[in-house]
């Protein structure tokens, strides 16, 4: 008596999991296949859309070819039905072949994932057909290497972001978890790996996506009853950014599609990065699975632009828009604006558009105006840089100084001065300051704060130039 098809396929399914030896793929890619019919030796099976056939016939034929013989017999057939809007495609197999002979697929398939025209996040993706897959990748042009400013803030991020792009999927940073504060590049560094890559390998799949658009895709696909058409969409995307991840917190159901789209990605090969305000470590209202996905590859902060950097960073912009400025004005507004990129880039532009429309010259006078009116409107945090410099200038000595080993008493006084200014006016830590003022230990800087407030209360010349360089550090 002939088995029928559910027998045979359930028996198909034994072989098969065995075999992979892998639950997850097993659950993806095999639990969803229904058995139809088996008529003449032919197994009719339904999978679930045209990508998941071709996946199968890419990935699994080997497999395939040797379970239905087994079960069937040497002259088995498999037949595909695929679910397309409601009609059935059939695609015949004939495991005895070399190669799979497939039945012509529709010219286009439309994916689902955000069909609803009142979402204000349409569906970015094109799939004008399987064969030659055409994505929109969204990624911002003007967003490249060539003006991500490298510095010692972003150096091992950048350095990380650029292997990542000649070697997609193949580095030991897969996943790229890149942290920062707002406004200090990340972002910017995600596309650029996106474009880089894109250029270095014209034939992957790159597709940059917002956190907030994966979310509402996926809501959307949920209503749309399309949710395999979003599972199955982003497993066949190469590298994969995803912006601002913190956004799933509490989202229970996104991070299980996710944690779904990342192991099938990193088990295949394929590139993932990710953007957040914190590290992994740091994300609260996650699944502990999913941080420690997160935690697989390389994590790399994005620090605040030390001044060497800012000077770069404005005379980049001031080179691409083709105007000329004096160093003395570039080197002001970096040493006053310490927050971010994002923010220096903003007082810059500012400073252009006061001198075009007042018809001024750009000078340092008119350069503090304008910061003075920026900082009203922006949280001030004075760097350590800028403390530096002032103490130092006021004092006449050559900033360089403040790194070297001598004991002359008017240097140490004045990178004492510099120490107890930065613990007073930044938000740094004691460890942080002490490196960046002649490489030295916590210990020293508290001691030199000890010192400054002594002096201050014992020796009325040197209370004097404390009280003159407040004024000029707050101010």
């Amino acid at each position: 008596m002939q088995k029928g098809h559910d027998e045979v396929w359930n028996n198909c399914l034994q072989i098969i999991k065995d075999n992979l030896g892998n639950e997850f793929l097993y659950k993806t890619w095999f639990e969803p296949i229904r058995p139809l019919k088996l008529e003449s030796n032919v197994l009719t099976i339904q999978v679930p859309s045209q990508y998941f056939c071709e996946f199968l016939e890419e990935h699994y034929v080997n497999l395939l070819k040797k379970t239905i013989r087994r079960e069937i017999g040497k002259g088995a057939m498999l037949q595909y039905s695929i679910v397309l809007d409601s009609q059935s495609h059939y695609a015949s197999i004939q495991p005895s072949e070399d190669k799979y002979t497939t039945a012509n697929y529709p010219v286009n398939v439309p994916l689902n994932i955000n069909s609803s025209p009142t979402k204000d996040f349409p569906n970015p993706f094109i799939l004008p057909g399987l064969k030659k897959i055409k994505i929109n990748s969204q990624l911002n042009e003007t967003l490249s290497f060539d003006n991500f400013i490298e510095g010692d803030c972003n150096r091992l991020a950048r350095s990380a972001g650029y292997a990542i792009s000649q070697n997609p999927g193949k580095t030991s940073f897969n996943p790229f978890f890149i942290y920062s504060g707002v406004g200090l590049g990340k972002t910017h560094l995600a596309h650029a790996i996106g474009l880089e890559t894109k250029k270095n390998f014209p034939d992957k799949i790159v597709l940059y996506v917002s956190a907030e658009q994966f979310v509402h895709q996926y809501t959307d696909s949920c209503k749309n009853n399309s949710r395999n058409d979003f599972l199955q969409f982003y497993q066949m995307i190469d590298l994969l950014i995803i912006d601002d991840i913190q956004i799933f917190a509490k989202k229970n159901g996104t991070q299980d599609i996710f944690f779904q789209i990342f192991n099938t990605l990193h088990t295949s090969g394929k590139q993932i990065i990710i953007t957040s305000d914190k590290t992994p470590a740091e994300l609260c209202d996650f699944e502990q699975r999913v941080i420690s996905r997160l935690k697989w590859g390389l994590s790399a902060d994005l620090q605040s632009p030390d001044t060497n950097t800012k000077i770069k960073i404005l005379k980049s912009k001031l080179y691409k828009d083709g105007i000329e400025m004096e160093e003395d004005i570039i080197e002001y507004l970096a040493y006053n604006i310490s927050t971010s990129v994002r923010e220096l880039e903003g007082a810059l532009i500012s400073l252009l558009a006061q001198s075009s429309f007042n018809k001024k010259t750009i000078t340092i006078d008119l350069a503090s105006e304008m910061i003075d009116k920026f900082i009203r409107t922006n949280v001030r945090e004075v760097s350590i840089e800028y403390i530096q410099k002032v103490v130092f200038d006021y004092f006449n000595i050559p900033i360089a100084k403040i790194q070297s080993l001598t004991r002359k008493r008017e240097i140490v006084q004045a990178r004492q001065l510099a120490m107890y200014f930065s613990k007073k006016h930044t938000k740094n830590s004691l460890a942080i300051i002490g490196t960046k003022c002649g490489n030295k230990d916590h210990a020293t800087v508290l001691h030199a704060c000890k010192a400054v407030k002594n002096l201050y209360n014992t020796d009325k010349k040197y209370k004097a130039w404390v009280d003159d360089l407040e004024k000029r550090i707050a101010n």
